[in-house]
């Protein structure tokens, strides 16, 4: 009887948090799409670049672009997880119930999403869900091709659309894939030993919007 009953708490408990990440869902379902401006500071080792003025954009159901002034994006490939739409974007998906976090001084519900897909280029994803507000508040994504990204949120005058004011982004520098434009830049006389101690460092990417326009429509060609 009482292995019956662990069953059904385990049961319900999945219930619940299914329930749950469809709550958070239909939030981010509000927004089909945005354009946002914002300042992008870069910390990775191996990469020296300038704080930079960004525009990231979005549209349903999985088109996004961050475009710095001089058309280079720095974000790592396979780095779309810093928008939580993309990470929520199929229904094909199991919720399980992993307890209880605090996040920047927030009680959290952490849910780990596993998709049914065996083919999806995600194979896990741990969400930090304030349950009050629907919002994620940090989001762990593990990818097939991309290592592991984790995105940490903070929310302010976008959060009734889920929509960040800061982003703060994070990934395994030895997984990183220089995206098109970019080059390895050391220090001259850098010895082999030292370069693969910088890229087993953590990169990190912070942004910081300072506006959306939100579903006014973006033009596919800015995904082209």
């Amino acid at each position: 009887m009482s292995v019956f009953i662990v069953h059904l708490y385990a049961f319900a408990n999945a219930q619940d948090v299914t329930v749950l990440v469809n709550k958070v869902k239909a939030k981010l379902d509000k927004v089909n799409d945005y354009t946002a401006a914002g300042v992008l500071k870069t910390d990775v080792a191996f990469i020296k670049a300038p704080v930079s003025n960004v525009l990231t954009y979005f549209k349903k159901p999985d088109h996004f672009r961050l475009v710095k002034k001089s058309g280079i994006s720095v974000l790592p490939k396979g780095g779309i997880s810093v928008n939580m739409g993309l990470v929520l974007n199929t229904d094909n998906f199991i919720a399980l119930d992993a307890g209880e976090s605090i996040i920047n001084k927030v009680k959290t519900k952490v849910v780990k999403l596993l998709p049914n897909d065996e083919n999806d280029n995600i194979v896990l994803s741990t969400l930090y869900i304030d349950a009050a507000t629907l919002l994620i508040m940090k989001a762990i994504t593990t990818t097939k091709d991309n290592g592991t990204f984790e995105v940490d949120m903070f929310y302010g005058k976008y959060a009734a659309y889920a929509l960040p004011d800061k982003v703060l982004f994070s990934f395994n520098t030895k997984n990183y894939k220089l995206p098109k434009g970019l080059t390895l830049d050391f220090d001259e006389g850098t010895n082999p030993d030292e370069i693969n101690k910088l890229k087993n460092k953590k990169g990190k990417i912070e942004i910081d919007y300072s506006s959306y326009i939100i579903n006014k429509g973006v033009d596919d060609a800015v995904f082209k």
